[in-house]
């Protein structure tokens, strides 16, 4: 991190402040006393208030319980990020933001000494524990920004100033809070608004952009080469094969062009857990674990990919709730389970009081269930499942179907 003086501290975050002996800067932050490191700075946020002691412990330089979170973590972060001459892409959309930073972060690391967002780290505090991991050496930062509603991703923008945005599609996600499709172009669009002259605006083909002093580069469907089970996207070689996936390939190559990198010749993504993580299961069978979240765009891409990686196994899809989005939430459901059975799914476990719309569309699906929650549902996914078939499990955050994954996994350990 960018060393601030514990003075700074106290003027940048108004709150209690405790310093180690001795303590005359911080050269971390984090809201996790567990992953306290030497001279890092410990905020306090809701229960961290009962870890104080913890974190001074650990090696903590000091501990702050703000006045007001928010406000401190943003004022620590923007200090940071105005210290740093590293170019910063903001990356959002309604599906496939985490996996195009994960692979951005990927590609300009082997020639750019990178920072990326941890997992989701993607809100009003993980986006300023991004920013507060920048080294004076740091050429690249690559963000993910979260939106839940009008004015979130402008306030994330003005923490960290991105150069260049990303918008990697827009679809009915989070309606809930932005009303309509109308609304989520709105909430995305406030990143390009954001970017400053000359700054570089990645977006889908129709996205509307009403800047002249922006270069502006439009995304399209890719062309896309398979080889060794790889897919080769802009001449580059990537450990995935599903179009989903090399549709965000690409447009975190058009972020490392305009960015000035080189394209390497292949690159292994690290992705994020949950998120497609594919692991074998008895009798050849295959678990494609996307259980961080979902919505109507990524639920129809899943399937897709689920029927591309079945082959001729039996397909099996354990959905959940996709949650916020408002009054038409029934209709997406439903449109759901007719894709499901348009795909071929021979099996289908829904959960959730919402996804019982997925089982009302999946007429002529031969075997369903119906599940409250994650934990009924690890039952209903032990007695449907079988040796040999491919399993999709995805649901929304809150339904937690990550259980039903490790369920299915523990019986291959």
């Amino acid at each position: 991190m960018i060393r601030l003086r514990l003075d700074e501290v106290v003027a940048l975050a108004a709150g209690q402040l405790t310093t180690a002996p001795g303590a005359k800067e911080i050269t971390g932050v984090t809201v996790d006393s567990r992953r306290i490191e030497s001279g890092d700075l410990f905020v306090a946020i809701g229960r961290g208030v009962d870890h104080l002691d913890d974190a001074l412990e650990r090696g903590a330089g000091a501990t702050l319980v703000p006045d007001e979170p928010f406000a401190a973590m943003a004022a620590l972060g923007r200090t940071v990020r105005e210290r740093s001459s590293a170019r910063v892409v903001g990356i959002t959309g309604s599906t496939g933001k985490t996996s195009t930073k994960d692979i951005l972060a990927a590609l300009c690391a082997q020639s750019a000494v990178t920072v990326a967002a941890e997992a989701s780290y993607n809100n009003e505090i993980g986006v300023p524990l991004t920013l507060c991991r920048l080294e004076p050496n740091t050429e690249v930062c690559v963000l993910e920004l979260a939106m839940r509603g009008f004015g979130q991703i402008a306030e994330l923008c003005e923490i960290a100033r991105p150069e260049i945005g990303v918008v990697t599609n827009v679809g009915p996600a989070h309606l809930e809070l932005v009303g309509s499709l109308e609304g989520v172009l709105r909430a995305k669009g406030e990143l390009v608004a954001a970017l400053p002259p000359g700054g570089t605006a990645i977006v889908p083909d129709e996205f509307p952009v009403d800047r002249e002093d922006i270069s502006i580069v439009r995304l399209t469907e890719p062309e896309v080469g398979l080889e060794d089970g790889r897919a080769v996207v802009g001449g580059v070689s990537f450990n995935v094969s599903s179009r989903h996936q090399a549709a965000n390939a690409a447009a975190a190559l058009a972020a490392l062009d305009a960015l000035g990198l080189p394209r390497p010749a292949s690159v292994d993504v690290d992705f994020s857990r949950w998120r497609g993580e594919e692991l074998e299961l008895p009798g050849g069978g295959l678990l494609v674990n996307d259980a961080y979240n979902a919505n109507p765009v990524s639920m129809r891409a899943a399937l897709v990919y689920l029927a591309e990686r079945a082959g001729g196994r039996r397909r099996v899809a354990i959905l959940g709730d996709m949650a916020e989005l408002g009054p038409g939430a029934p209709e997406f459901h439903r449109q759901i389970g007719e894709e499901a059975a348009r795909s071929g799914v021979e099996a289908l476990v829904a959960v959730g009081e919402l996804a019982r719309g997925y089982l009302e569309g999946a007429a002529g699906v031969p075997v369903t269930r119906w599940a409250p929650g994650a934990a009924a549902a690890v039952a209903a996914a032990e007695e449907v499942v079988e040796p040999g078939d491919c399993v999709l499990v995805k649901a929304s955050r809150a339904v937690g179907l990550e259980v039903v994954a490790e369920a299915l996994a523990a019986v291959r350990a």
